[in-house]
């Protein structure tokens, strides 16, 4: 029995259908009878690990949430947000009267929570993303999600849009996305369907047209304009508001619910395009679900705090070197991971420089980039990872 095979079963999880057994392991074989007395105890191990991983995420996330809503120019202390949060709980709290809930409420919160469900949304997307094409190395980007959101935007600046309304920005980055994803999806398909290679290079030169169209705008655009640009694509948090964390949380709620939905056929799906066919999955219909939901999750995630990079990158990659490749956990736990991640960042944007807010996007990449090539040494010295 191959190594593939024999993990077929624990990757899958509750798959659609039983993976067909190999030939000469049957039930009274020795191979039959070690597999299935290993299997359940990788399960167990690797549930155990999630578990584990899940607390101490969680304890992360609260602690994150607690320094974020402490740290500032105003300052406060943890006993001071715990009591305002208390305030708000029980309807004694009065942004009017008292500094603190003033603010917590209309500036703190709104901008970690956004960070949060920010991180979050991009950490998922990156997770189904790396599922759907088999690859450690795959991005929402690599479909032209961030750049078309980068195009929407800078229409919206360079014309004046964004001064109109506060939600013309997001709207016309979100709209930027949808429309470069399905160009790139329109354009990839040949004889009915979609293939991965065709699909990575249409997404490569789409995204590169969609640069060269943000380099004219930005070339277009007044003095004013090419600085709200640069600001912008480097990532910034410091617009955030209540509206648009509610819109990021609505979207991400739905996207999270349909990519839980997928764990199972992902996991299928790593093991070919012909071996997911044969245990019963359409796998073209597969890929447009799964890339819709990245485009939504990722749309709304740079509509309200511009382009980060690395986070749909390094979260998942981290986390599978913790709990395996079963999108069983990596899909929540990325979730956990991701608002992990860039609420610290949001944390350091606000702290490094007194009196100053730092694009968030440039700790993602500080952090990011070294992280991800010790990830990368430590991957590559495993045993068979040449292959």
């Amino acid at each position: 029995m191959t190594a593939a095979q024999a993990t077929v079963p624990d990757a899958a999880g509750p798959g659609p259908g039983p993976a067909p057994a190999p030939a000469g392991a049957g039930q009274g074989s020795p191979a039959a009878s070690g597999a299935g007395s290993s299997a359940p105890a990788r399960r167990s191990r690797r549930g155990l690990r999630a578990a584990i991983a899940a607390g101490a995420l969680t304890a992360a996330l609260l602690a994150v949430v607690l320094v974020s809503a402490s740290l500032g120019q105003f300052s406060t202390t943890p006993a001071q947000v715990i009591e305002s949060i208390g305030r708000v709980l029980f309807g004694g709290a009065d942004p009017l009267q008292n500094r603190v809930d003033a603010a917590l409420w209309t500036i703190r919160f709104p901008r970690t929570l956004l960070a949060l469900l920010v991180g979050a949304c991009l950490a998922v997307a990156g997770t189904v993303m790396q599922g759907l094409f088999a690859n450690p190395l795959a991005e929402p980007s690599i479909i032209g999600v961030s750049s078309g959101a980068s195009v929407g935007a800078c229409v919206a600046i360079v014309f004046g849009f964004s001064a109109a309304a506060p939600w013309t920005l997001p709207a016309g980055a979100f709209a930027g996305a949808l429309v470069i994803t399905g160009v790139v999806w329109a354009l990839s398909r040949s004889g009915g369907r979609a293939v991965v290679l065709t699909l990575v290079l249409t997404g490569i030169a789409i995204n590169a047209v969609a640069g060269a169209a943000t380099s004219f705008l930005v070339f277009m655009g007044d003095t004013s304009s090419r600085e709200q640009i640069i600001f912008w694509q480097m990532g910034t948090l410091s617009g955030a508001t209540w509206e648009g964390v509610g819109v990021t949380a609505a979207v991400f709620a739905l996207g999270f619910i349909g990519c839980l939905a997928l764990r199972s056929r992902l996991d299928v799906l790593a093991l070919g395009d012909r071996s997911a066919a044969a245990s019963g999955i359409d796998v073209e219909k597969l890929r447009v679900i799964a890339i819709l939901l990245v485009c939504f999750m990722t749309g709304v995630a740079v509509a309200f705090a511009g382009v980060i990079a690395f986070v749909g990158l390094i979260v998942p990659h981290a986390l599978r070197l913790i709990v395996g490749p079963s999108h069983r956990y990596l899909v929540p736990l990325s979730a956990l991971g991701g608002a992990v991640l860039l609420g610290l960042a949001d944390i350091a944007a606000r702290t490094v420089i007194p009196f100053g807010d730092l694009p968030v996007g440039i700790f993602t990449a500080l952090v990011g980039g070294p992280l991800f090539l010790v990830l990368l040494r430590r991957t590559l010295k495993r045993p068979g990872a040449a292959a």
